[in-house]
């Protein structure tokens, strides 16, 4: 099956898409035909991507204000979304931060934070798009993007992994319930993936030996994650639901 032609004229919502891997994404579902609802906090940045989008010439595209963590925020920019695109098709729960500390120098606030975004948002957006799908019993598809730490940790981050387990034991419980309705849910987990946000650390020494560590001995880029998340975003995976694929060179099997 060819997953670009597979994506083409789906309707595809994308959170967290201001920077990183969700504007990565939603120029990726762009370029093959779909048309795409970005929505995150920062509206300036989602300006410059649309502008990126109508250049690429493919599907249409549309901005809205997005606080994943805020009830209201995601039932309104669901139904802006649904209002000017039509039915959304697909999910794409991107939206995610990190609290770069040890656990016994993270605050309650700084975990709170985390979970919010990380965790309450994916449950906010998934129950909102899967509650519509039911009722006009329309299937649909999510896909939440998760981590390799969800699996594997590291020092200073146990609030992120900790989130990120959860959203992989969400996306199980949420594809078990689902299914009736001909919802499916998955999850992406990357590895380290070269980002705006991350290029410092990685120049450093000890950005350089955790690089050492993957059995690939690269930091992926983004475009590695592209066939995995058309896959799970498109029919070609029409038999899958509760899967979580890892796309990380190799570093969960490493030796420890």
């Amino acid at each position: 099956m060819d997953l670009g032609a597979a994506i083409r004229g789906k309707r595809v919502f994308v959170t967290g898409a201001s920077s990183g891997l969700g504007a990565h994404f939603a120029r990726l579902l762009a370029r093959n035909g779909a048309s795409v609802a970005v929505g995150a906090r920062r509206r300036d940045r989602l300006d410059a991507l649309l502008k990126e989008i109508s250049a690429i010439g493919a599907g249409a595209a549309m901005a809205v204000d997005l606080d994943v963590a805020d009830e209201g925020s995601v039932a309104q920019a669901w139904a802006t979304a649904e209002a000017a695109l039509g039915p959304m098709d697909v999910l794409v729960n991107n939206a995610g931060i990190a609290e770069g500390s040890m656990a016994l120098d993270t605050p309650p606030d700084a975990f709170d934070r985390v979970i919010a975004t990380n965790l309450r948002g994916v449950w906010l957006m998934s129950t909102t798009a899967a509650a519509g799908w039911r009722d006009a019993k329309r299937g649909g598809v999510i896909v939440n993007i998760a981590s390799i730490t969800a699996f594997r940790v590291a020092g200073g981050i146990a609030a992120y992994a900790a989130s990120k387990a959860a959203v992989v034991r969400m996306t199980e419980a949420h594809a078990l319930e689902w299914a009736r309705f001909g919802i499916r849910v998955n999850a992406l987990a990357p590895g380290y993936i070269a980002t705006e946000i991350n290029a410092g650390f990685f120049e450093t020494e000890a950005g350089q030996a955790m690089i050492k560590r993957i059995p690939m001995r690269r930091l992926g880029q983004p475009e590695d994650l592209d066939g995995a998340f058309l896959l799970l975003a498109t029919d070609a995976s029409r038999w899958m639901t509760g899967a979580t694929i890892a796309v990380d060179g190799g570093h969960l099997v490493s030796s420890l």
